[in-house]
C-alpha cells in the first residue's frame, strides 16, 4: 500500500511507519516537527524511518492548504493515518488556540484532500479524552460523549463529527479510533512514564495527582500499532442495522466507524509507579497532588467491537512494557549525553 502517516515523528506515528514499512508498504511521512516537546526526539524517530527507501518525509503544517493539496495531488494514497495534532490535555487550559489551528483546521484539510483525491480510507486519531464526564465504565463507543471536560477532548470530539459529516455526504470511508494512555519506547516526554522516570532517576519527587487514586487503562506501543495496521486494511463500511430511530455513535448508515482501542485493563496509579520503581531499581519520592482540571479520575476502553472487527487483542502486561520503556530510556539517554 502507498500510505500517508501525518504526525510521523511524533510517538505513535514513528512506530506505525516502521510497522508499515516492515511489511512492504511506502510511507510518507508528513510532520511539522514543531516545538511542543523536544524536536530532537522528532528528529531521531524520523532518522531511523530515513533509512528505509520506501519512507519519505515532508514538513508540512496541515494548515499549509496549498502545499497539503500539492501533496495529494502529487500522491495516490491507498490510505491516510492522521496521527498530527495538538496533544496534551493540561496544555489546552494554557494555549486552546493551538487546539483549534491544528485539531480542527488541519483536520477540515485533511479531510478535503481526502474527499478530492477519493482516498480509500481515512484513520484518524482520537481519544479517550472525549468520554468526559461520564462514568459509565467500561467506556463503550455505543455511549454518548457530549460533555467534554477539556477543549483538547472537545477537538478529538469535533473531529469525529466532522469525519462522519464526510462519510455521509462524500461516501469517504472513515475510522476514528479513540486511544487509552499509550506508553512504550520512543514516547512523548510529556507523559507520565517518561516524565516520571526522569525524575526518578534524578532523585527528584513526582508529582501523583488526585492523591494517587487514579486508574488509567494503560495501553503498549506494539498492542496500538498491531490494532492501527489492522484497520487500515479494512475500511470503515456503512452498518447495515443502523436504526436513525435510536442512533448508535458508533456506527451509522455511511461508511463510518469508531472504535475504542485499549488495552481493557486498567492500572492503578500506585502499581503503575512500583512498575517503574522496580524496572529501575529505585524508589521515587512521591509528591501527592489534587485532582488537575481537565483531568478524569479512571479510564478503561470496552474494546469489543474493534476485537470482533479486526481481531484485536492486546498482549503486553504492564510491567513487561515499563520495563521495555526504561531499557529504551536508559540507552537513549546514554546516547545522547555521550
Amino acid at each position: 500500500m502507498h500510505v500517508l502517516v501525518t504526525g510521523a515523528a511524533g510517538f505513535i506515528g514513528y512506530h506505525l511507519s516502521a510497522a508499515l514499512l516492515a511489511r512492504g508498504d511506502t510511507v510518507v511521512g508528513l510532520d511539522n516537527l514543531n516545538d511542543y516537546y523536544d524536536v530532537g526526539l522528532k528528529k531521531a524517530r524520523l532518522a531511523l524511518l530515513e533509512g528505509n527507501s520506501r519512507f519519505s518525509f515532508v514538513l508540512i503544517d496541515l494548515q499549509d492548504r496549498v502545499r497539503l493539496d500539492t501533496l495529494f495531488n502529487d500522491n495516490a494514497f491507498d490510505a491516510v493515518v492522521n496521527l498530527a495534532a495538538q496533544a496534551g490535555v493540561r496544555y489546552s487550559l494554557e494555549n486552546p488556540r493551538a487546539y483549534i489551528d491544528s485539531n480542527i483546521v488541519g483536520f477540515t484539510n485533511i479531510l478535503e484532500c481526502c474527499r478530492q483525491q477519493q482516498t480509500g480510507h481515512l484513520v484518524y486519531a482520537s481519544s479517550s479524552s472525549v468520554y468526559g464526564m461520564n462514568t459509565n465504565m467500561p467506556f463503550s463507543v455505543h455511549d454518548n460523549v457530549d460533555h467534554p471536560v477539556s477543549l483538547y477532548a472537545a477537538s478529538k470530539k469535533a473531529n469525529e463529527l466532522m469525519a462522519h459529516t464526510y462519510s455521509h455526504l462524500y461516501g469517504l470511508p472513515t475510522t476514528g479510533l479513540r486511544f487509552f494512555t499509550v506508553y512504550g519506547p520512543w514516547g512523548r516526554p510529556d507523559m507520565a512514564l517518561f516524565l516520571f522516570t526522569r525524575a526518578i532517576l534524578a532523585g527528584e519527587p513526582i508529582q501523583v495527582f488526585n492523591e494517587g487514586r487514579m486508574q488509567r487503562d494503560f495501553t503498549f506501543v506494539d498492542d496500538i500499532v498491531e490494532g492501527v495496521v489492522r484497520v487500515i486494511d479494512q475500511p470503515a463500511t456503512p452498518n447495515a442495522a443502523w436504526n436513525p430511530a435510536q442512533p448508535d455513535p458508533g456506527s451509522s448508515s455511511a461508511p463510518y466507524r469508531l472504535y475504542n482501542i485499549g488495552n481493557n485493563c486498567p492500572v492503578a496509579l500506585d502499581d503503575f509507579i512500583r512498575a517503574i520503581e522496580d524496572a529501575l531499581g529505585m524508589e521515587a519520592v512521591r509528591e501527592m497532588l489534587p485532582m488537575q482540571p481537565g483531568d478524569v479520575p479512571a479510564t478503561c476502553a470496552d474494546v469489543e467491537d474493534l476485537a470482533n472487527a479486526v481481531g484485536y487483542r492486546p498482549q503486553t502486561d504492564i510491567r513487561s512494557g515499563v520495563a521495555q520503556f526504561v531499557d529504551w530510556y536508559r540507552d537513549y539517554m546514554n546516547r545522547e549525553q555521550a
